[in-house]
């Protein structure tokens, strides 16, 4: 028996009816952060630093550590008129390091209360922010043992 090849007349004619299915398109994940800090009150330095660090040192521990130990110096020039300016960064290890800063810097920012903010915003780095925050914010033994003084003799 021979084959044969062209099977023209083998099987009846069908047309295609359903349209050509056009090929999945790749949808590029992305990431929507919607984060809840805890906002500093005065007196509550310890505890909310302690909650900084572990929620900071868990989610991106990088910028935990732009906070303690800063980011390294930036590269800044004089034009002719002396006024000073910040070069952009050549390397990607310098722009990795500028977005480190400016989300520590952010973060740190958004922990702030609202009445705050202009007193923190103009700081140039956010190792600057986080020290003026605890001199604020966190105070000394004296000052504690002197304003627990005060609250007693309000109350007596």
């Amino acid at each position: 028996m021979v084959r044969d090849d062209n099977h023209d007349g083998d099987h009846p004619e069908t047309s295609n009816t359903t349209p050509a299915v056009p090929p999945p398109t790749q949808q590029i994940p992305y990431t929507v952060s919607s984060i809840k800090l805890h906002i500093l009150k005065k007196g509550e330095y310890d505890i909310w630093a302690i909650k900084m660090e572990h929620y900071l040192s868990h989610t991106d521990y990088p910028i935990w550590q732009v906070l303690q130990n800063g980011n390294g110096p930036v590269s800044i020039t004089t034009d002719t008129n002396g006024m000073i300016k910040v070069l952009p960064p050549k390397t990607a290890k310098e722009v990795v390091a500028r977005e480190r800063e400016k989300k520590s810097w952010t973060t740190l920012l958004m922990a702030l209360p609202e009445d705050h903010l202009a007193k923190f915003y103009k700081m140039a780095d956010a190792k600057e922010i986080r020290e003026s925050i605890k001199s604020r914010f966190g105070g000394n033994d004296e000052s504690m043992k002197m304003h627990n003084y005060l609250l007693k003799q309000q109350f007596e």
